[in-house]
């Protein structure tokens, strides 16, 4: 048992991380996303629409 245990132990650990090319890539998508997010919520129409559904809970009873 225990040695099966092993020998799935180092094949899970056998591809622990990414190296650093994937980490730089990985960034790389997360900035473009970020900037893609950032443009599309202060665009006019998704502030306006923000706003209001800000105004209407602030403004609901309870």
């Amino acid at each position: 048992m225990r040695g099966m245990y092993w020998k799935m132990w180092k094949l899970v650990r056998r591809d622990a991380g990414m190296v650093t090319s994937e980490y730089a890539m990985g960034i790389i998508a997360a900035v473009g996303f970020a900037a893609v997010l950032y443009a599309v919520v202060t665009s006019g129409q998704v502030n306006a629409e923000l706003q209001a559904i800000v105004k209407r809970a602030l403004s609901a009873r309870m």
